[in-house]
């Protein structure tokens, strides 16, 4: 780790990624010609030989996701049994609801529907039935699947950060497999696999809205529409969003952010109600029941024996073009999960943005079809020559088109500016190990690098481009994903559920806290009250951390100790390597009863005793410390300690 204030980073993952991004971008601008040949044979080739793998990959990422959330996994928190969410359901929902939104909505909200009504992978175009069918695959791209893919990365990162004690970084997720390897060549290898996917993903998005924005800039001002000037509109759009990473995060992106919520849910509710109201609400009903009814085969259809470029040019660009962005929107709603189950992590992700995101195709892409259908306007002829004038060919058949085109136009523009600015922020995350304050230039240099990246592939073959890189660029990391899953059911299976509790005290941990055979006898047969444990964590349990505190102090270390009514938590950072945590908290059980039937519901749920349970970051069982002295709690956090720095390779 870089340790200079004006430089932050892990160099192996930082340089080598920088070096690789700034080489594309410089083959693609001197070799402009070559590159775009180059990018379609590349395409071409994974297509070929691993459509197979992307589509076995997905179909089990999602699997896999269904599986935990009904599991008895499902309980286990993101973060120590005692934690709760840092934010209300709904703030959560809120948050999600604005990380189901981007650039890509805006874009292929009216162009998808009626690319697939024009031209279904089979059958007649421009007829009833590829209208219906127009829908459910764009829900198919848009829907479980692509949420499952984020929600593979953003849990395994949220519990290895925040139950684990590990960075918040790519490579923390492979632990259970590598053990204390993640710090070495692999888990930079990990890392970059992870930039690179970021980049060309973001870079995607960033390109697919400079397309936007220069359709809308050409319907309302007549300003042409041609390579000059989507790349002066990057060079100015990235302007902006490197004002916003210098402005910093409250001030910047989450400012933008509540504009961008505000000025889509305007536009979608404008074209709902002054659009066929009934229709849509009645289409978007029997969307989802189609969807539903089509997930299975939909999702491992290949087209095997009849061989169709449309899932070439669809359904797997899609999937690298998730899997790529995957890190970005993984990252960023682990940040906000933390405290929450499992359960209730997978059920929220998968849900409330897929909900908002069939609606939003529903309304933008029926309303466009039935325009098409009825004769009123030849939408589909206009986009097959045109595909980012989508959106404004439907707006122009509405009331006050000027006006709404003009609010999408300056939507793409602020998704544009929040997308290169959290893009960077991510990007930033991996290369510096998660380093706490990292200098802003850094974030301004992957800022300029993501707009640099779609520059190049408008540039080097335009749409055809943008798609490759998706693609080309998510195959290394679908492969870790892979191994994400693997890890991660490995670690939760270490769990045993996450609620077992060792109230036994094996022999030799005996001996290393020094208990006596009284107090054993003592802490197993007394039964202690709340007020009794409250007053063991306050006047036992707190000195003993705070004596550790002070000696690691002396040594440089930054220890802190936190406590609230009923728990009592010790953190100690340890910078890219993560924290070792160690908390003791008041638990509550049911006092054991001979009667036949125990009345339920009286004063606190009935008789109860109380026990001080012990737990760490290091995922151990949680552990009865009840009756303890002061040295005996002192011995069994560094006994954990130890453990946490062996596993670390701290020496």
């Amino acid at each position: 780790m870089g340790k200079g204030s004006w430089l932050k980073v892990n160099p192996p993952v930082f340089f080598i990624s920088a070096a690789l991004i700034l080489a594309f971008s410089f083959y693609g601008v001197v070799f402009t010609d070559q590159a775009a040949r180059v990018f379609g044979h590349v395409q071409s080739w994974i297509v070929e030989e691993f459509g197979w793998f992307y589509i076995g990959a997905v179909a089990g990422f999602l699997i896999f996701v269904l599986f935990l959330m009904v599991s008895r996994y499902g309980d286990i928190k993101l973060g120590p049994d005692e934690s709760e969410p840092e934010y209300s359901y709904i703030s959560w929902f809120a948050m999600l609801f604005s990380a189901g939104m981007g650039i890509g909505l805006i874009f292929f909200g009216v162009a998808e529907p009626i690319q697939h009504y024009a031209s279904p992978p089979v059958g007649d175009g421009s007829t009833v039935d590829a209208a219906r069918q127009a829908l459910v695959l764009t829900f198919f791209h848009w829907g479980l699947h692509a949420w499952a893919i984020y929600i593979i990365v953003g849990l395994a990162l949220a519990y290895f950060s925040f139950r684990r004690g590990l960075p918040l970084t790519i490579r923390s997720t492979l632990y259970p497999l590598l053990g204390r390897r993640i710090n070495g060549p692999i888990g930079h290898a990990v890392d970059i696999f992870a930039v690179l996917g970021t980049m060309f993903g973001v870079a995607t998005s960033l390109g697919l809205g400079v397309l936007q924005v220069n359709a809308g800039f050409n319907y309302l001002f007549g300003i042409p529409s041609d390579t000059l000037v989507q790349l002066v509109l990057i060079a100015v759009i990235t302007g902006l969003a490197t004002l916003s990473v210098v402005m910093g995060l409250d001030k910047g992106i989450k400012r933008l952010s509540e504009l961008n919520i505000i000025l889509a849910v305007a536009l979608l509710a404008f074209v709902l109600f002054a659009g066929s109201t009934v229709f849509l609400l009645q289409a978007f009903m029997q969307n989802i029941g189609s969807y539903l009814g089509a997930v299975v085969p939909r999702t491992f259809r290949m087209y095997a024996y009849e061989p169709n470029p449309w899932l070439a040019n669809w359904t797997l660009f899609y999937w690298g073009w998730w899997i790529a962005w995957s890190p970005f929107v993984g990252m960023f709603i682990a940040r906000i999960s933390r405290g929450r189950s499992i359960r209730e992590f997978i059920i929220g992700v998968l849900l409330v943005p897929v909900l908002f995101t069939f609606l939003w195709m529903t309304v933008f892409g029926d309303t466009a079809i039935t325009l098409d259908l009825s004769g009123s306007a030849p939408i589909a002829e206009t986009v097959a020559d045109n595909m980012p004038v989508a959106l404004f060919e439907t707006l122009e058949q509405l009331p006050i088109a000027t006006i709404s085109s003009g609010i999408a136009t300056l939507l793409v523009v602020t998704f544009f500016v929040t997308s290169a600015d959290s893009g960077a922020l991510v990007i930033d995350m991996i290369t510096s190990g998660a380093a706490e304050s990292p200098p802003v230039w850094q974030r301004i240099f992957w800022a300029v690098s993501a707009g640099l990246v779609a520059a190049v592939l408008l540039i080097a073959g335009g749409l055809q481009a943008l798609q490759t890189a998706a693609i080309a660029s998510a195959l290394p990391f679908s492969v870790v994903m892979v191994f994400i899953c693997y890890g991660l059911m490995k670690a939760l299976r270490s769990e045993s559920g996450g609620t077992a509790i060792d109230f036994s005290i094996a022999e030799d941990a005996i001996s290393e806290v020094g208990m006596t055979w009284q107090q054993r006898l003592t802490s197993i047969v007394h039964h202690y009250g709340k007020g009794d444990i409250s007053r063991f964590l306050s006047e036992t349990a707190h000195p003993a951390l705070e004596a550790v505190a002070s000696q690691m102090k002396n040594s440089g270390m930054e220890p802190v100790i936190s406590e609230s009514d009923d728990s009592l938590s010790f953190s100690v950072p340890h910078g890219e390597l993560g924290a070792f945590r160690y908390t003791i908290r008041v638990r509550g059980f049911s006092a054991p009863s001979f009667a036949w039937a125990e009345k339920r519901g009286g004063p606190e749920g009935g008789r109860k005793h109380f026990r001080a349970i012990a737990h760490s970051s290091e995922g151990d069982q949680p552990h009865d410390v009840t009756g303890f002295g002061s040295d005996q709690v002192i011995n069994d956090l560094l006994n954990r300690y130890a453990h946490f720095r062996h596993v670390r390779n701290l020496g």
